[in-house]
Parts: structure tokens; sequence; C-alpha cells
């Protein structure tokens, strides 16, 4: 999951270990934003060591928290032979710097990173394209300089320093471990790097954040054609591996992941739909049509998600031909295709 930058939350969550299966752990580590407390990585008991899947978010104080909830499960970050990332967001990849440099080990990730890489290389270009995101949703010029304000005072990347993967994580790529190999699937659409791991005999989904047990959509805009249609081919990729437990990015492992895969399509489906519904009444910009799209206000802490994802489903509809641009010199307005 990907969210807006934000200052450092005065009440944190402390990093905690669990054991899911023998050879299988949870490692809940915190996060600084507002609705997302905290996220997963996952350590696969792998010979003498581990598989680490996924890293945290990078911060003060961020690697001490992943040391203390493996110390609970009676790990160290020594003991990690090989890290492998779902997708290049920060709260998923931003420590494999320090953890790499502790371990010694090899990073696998997806080599279309370059959304989780180049705003770390170039901060002044990563504040451009959401200037520039805002501009297109029809935010007045004074809120955007508001926000560069608080871009540039308060936030921090969440990743440590950009390394590069040593091997591509690409569809077929296998991850050895105790509880059997498990095999790479790209699944993009949350992210253009997102990939998905399967351990076909348990029937295991390391699902990062493109299958979550509680809903949620986000897309990174701007980076592909069309990212709501890669989220759905992604679905279905999902939905043949016939998985019957999901180890998702965020909250506990969930059952019925078949149920949670139709849940997201279905989700999708209706935010298409509200859409579509608020543009037979009239032309509207990203910035009037959000609300209804998500059924909740916009404020400053879910806006830039929130107009994100509308302008990925207004590029996805324009792309079957279902919505008309209207360029407009402040903010361009979407019609219902006549």
């Amino acid at each position: 999951m990907s969210a807006p930058r934000s200052p450092k939350n005065p009440r944190r969550e402390l990093g905690r270990g669990e054991r899911v299966l023998p050879g299988l752990w949870r490692l809940r580590l915190p996060l600084p934003w507002p609705g997302v407390p905290h996220g997963n990585a996952w350590a696969l008991a792998a010979g003498s060591g581990v598989v680490l899947v996924d890293t945290g978010y990078h911060e003060t104080g961020s690697l001490a928290q992943l040391e203390r909830a493996m110390e609970q499960v009676n790990l160290r970050l020594e003991h990690v032979r090989l890290l492998v990332c779902t997708h290049a967001h920060s709260d998923h990849w931003g420590q494999a710097a320090p953890i790499c440099d502790a371990a010694g080990c090899e990073l696998w990730m997806h080599p279309n990173h370059a959304h989780g890489t180049r705003s770390v290389e170039d901060p002044d270009a990563a504040l451009a394209s959401r200037l520039e995101i805002g501009r297109q949703s029809g935010i007045p010029p004074a809120a955007l300089e508001r926000y560069a304000e608080r871009f540039n005072r308060q936030m921090s990347s969440g990743i440590a320093r950009v390394i590069e993967p040593q091997r591509e994580l690409v569809d077929g790529v296998e991850v050895e471990t105790d509880l059997g190999t498990w095999i790479a699937y790209e699944t993009p659409g949350h992210a253009p790097s997102h990939v998905c791991l399967f351990q076909p005999e348990r029937r295991l989904l390391i699902s990062g954040d493109h299958v979550l047990g509680r809903i949620s959509l986000y897309y990174d805009y701007g980076w592909t054609p069309d990212p709501v249609g890669e989220f759905l081919h992604s679905l279905d990729v999902v939905g043949r591996l016939d998985a019957r437990l999901g180890l998702s990015g965020h909250g506990r492992p969930y059952v019925d992941v078949a149920g949670h895969v139709e849940g997201s399509r279905r989700l999708v489906g209706q935010r298409l739909e509200a859409l579509l519904a608020a543009l037979n009444e009239q032309p509207r910009t990203p910035l009037e049509l959000a609300p209804a799209v998500h059924g909740e206000p916009l404020t400053d802490q879910n806006a830039p998600r929130l107009l994100q994802e509308t302008l990925c489903y207004l590029q996805h509809l324009e792309r079957e031909e279902r919505v008309v641009c209207e360029p407009d010199d402040e903010a361009p307005r979407w019609r219902a295709a006549s």
C-alpha cells in the first residue's frame, strides 16, 4: 500500500512477531500513516535461516522495530538468507538497504520499480507529479501551494536508500523454503512492480497489497496506461491459483481467498458505476467526482489517495470509450460518452 507521506504519528504501535504455521511467521511493523497503523513482513524458514518477504517502512527506529518483531519469534536479521519484496512501495521495500547490509543477503524485486525509486532519487520530480495530479483533479492553486509546503517541511520518503535487486522477480521465478517452493506471479495494478508468491502444495498466497483481508483499493497513477485494467487481470491470475490462505501486506491472514478476490472485483465495479452515474448528471472534475465514487468527503489526509484512484478509473473508462475528457485551462472535466 502506498499512502501520502506524512509527519510522525505520536502514538505508534510496536513491532510484533507471531507464528502463523510451523516455519512461517508474521512480523507486524508500525507505520506512520493515519488509518494504516501497521504493515506485515513474512519470514519463511529456509535451512539455517529465513527468506524475508517485505521490509516495513524506513524511519528513525524502524529497523529496531523489525528486530524486535523478529526476536519475539527467535529470529535475527543475520538469519535472513534472501530478501524478497512484493512491490516497490515504501512500506514493503523501504528498509531493503539496511537489511541487506546487516544480513549480507540478496534482494529480489520486480524490475519495473521506477514508481518507487524515482521519487527518492528526484524528490522535486515526485512533488511535481503530485501537484500535477492535483491540478488535473481541479484542486485550486492555493491549496496546491499549501500541500507543497507541507510536503517539503514535514515528510520523508520511507526509504533508507535505493538499491537495485540482484534478481528480477518476474513470472515463474521460484523461491525455495522449508515449506516448499513459492512461485512468483506478476500482478500489476496496485503497483507496476507488484508480484504475489504462491506455494501450490499448501495453497498459501503471499498477496502483498493486491488482495487484502480487509478489501481496499489503491493504484499508482501515471506509470502505466491502465492500472485498473491491470488490477482486474491480476485478480484473474490470482483467482486461478485456488489459494486457501492469504498472507497480505496489512492485517491478519485470511481464508476464503476466492471470496476476497471476488470482493475486490465487485468493489471496482461499484466505484466505476458510481463514477458513471455522477457523469450522467453533468460533466465533472475528478475533485467533484471523488466523493461520489468513494462515498466519503475529501480531507487533507485522504485527498491524494482518493483523487489518484479516481483518475485511474477515468483513465480506464476512457480506454473503454465510455467517458470523454474535455480539456480546460483550469482543470479538465469529464463527461459520459454519447
